[in-house]
């Protein structure tokens, strides 16, 4: 594994609607402060971030753009310099400047960290990888929900992380520890 020296770093819905009570029981506590090391290292090292913030149709969500839910995390503010992605559905590819603003930058390597797992960050890695981007997607800076499948049966926010990193892992991208990426 080579960590390529303009690798972007593509921070997911790191909005405050995702902290809501409402959407349940989650996995991985530490995954904002995985994030927050990964951003601290691209930052250092002068790699490109992108931050994707989801503005959504439904006055039902958390990500409603007319209140506060809608707005970045402190913690995860952009910077100056930074790329902002504005989408409306789970990928962050699907209606935005995304692929064309990486193509335009000469960008080949994606390392995607955020929320929720089995939604926008696999939504989104999926079409990376189906782009040819080399995609990579940090295990622990990524959470999701307990939810309930298709036929009826519960399953806890690890099972779904897990299912969905396995639906990534090998055919759209490659699942990484945020520990991988800092040693490399």
């Amino acid at each position: 594994m080579e960590l390529k020296t303009n690798a972007a770093l593509i921070i997911i819905d790191q909005q405050k609607g995702i902290l809501h009570p409402r959407l349940g029981r989650r996995n991985n506590p530490q995954a904002e402060e995985r994030i927050l090391d990964l951003l601290g290292y691209w930052r250092r090292s002068e790699r490109p971030i992108v931050h994707v913030q989801h503005l959504s149709r439904s006055k039902d969500s958390v990500f409603w753009p007319q209140q506060s839910g809608v707005e970045f995390q402190e913690r995860f503010r952009p910077l100056s310099g930074e790329q902002l992605i504005q989408k409306q559905v789970p990928d962050a590819f699907c209606s935005t400047a995304l692929e064309a603003g990486l193509r335009e930058a000469g960008i080949g390597q994606l390392v995607i960290v955020g929320v929720a797992t089995h939604n926008s960050v696999e939504s989104t890695a999926r079409t990376a990888g189906n782009l040819g981007f080399d995609t990579w997607v940090v295990e622990d800076a990524c959470f999701t929900f307990d939810k309930t499948d298709f036929f009826g049966h519960a399953r806890s926010a690890e099972e779904v992380h897990g299912m969905s990193l396995g639906n990534l892992h090998g055919e759209y991208a490659t699942v990484v520890s945020s520990v991988q990426i800092l040693t490399l």
